[in-house]
């Protein structure tokens, strides 16, 4: 991170953050090309990992990518306000990011894609127990993203 200064560190803030958006960008690189594709999601933290769950069809580009690329990229912004000033240039904005890499994984374990989709709904609704139709769940592929590298920077 070239701004130091605007580096968050505290896991704290990074959670709290973490816990109050709803979108994650995922970025793959498809045969020289960039795909990326805004996604609900919940996350856990586990051993000092971040796994981020979301969901889609078990068919398409994303799905396709995810098995066949399954190094991606991510992003989530938020918290954005501009702040004014008389010119042009000495506009700016206060703001919260975090991007990072890592790896996906289809979700193959029932236990797990029924896991991954309570943890969608908690961040969502944040309510946790919720029954889902064995017919939906059946066509849908619940996705784990393994964060590998993860930084978090702020403007106040």
């Amino acid at each position: 991170m070239r701004r130091n200064d605007r580096a968050v560190t505290d896991p704290a803030e990074i959670e709290a953050f973490l816990a109050k958006e709803q979108i994650l960008r995922i970025a793959f690189y498809d045969a020289g090309e960039l795909y990326i594709v805004p996604v609900n999601y919940g996350y856990c933290k586990k051993n000092g990992t971040y796994h981020f769950y979301f969901h889609g069809a078990a068919a398409g580009r994303k799905y396709t990518l995810a098995q066949k690329t399954p190094k991606v990229g991510f992003e989530l912004d938020g918290q954005y306000a501009l702040i004014s000033a008389e010119n042009g240039c000495g506009h700016s904005a206060r703001f919260r990011s975090i991007i990072g890499t890592g790896t996906l994984h289809l979700v193959a374990d029932p236990a797990e894609q029924l896991a991954g989709l309570r943890c969608i709904m908690k961040q969502a609704t944040g309510k946790a127990d919720w029954a889902f139709d064995p017919a939906v769940t059946a066509k849908t592929a619940v996705f784990r993203l393994d964060a590998e590298q993860l930084t978090c920077k702020a403007k106040a």
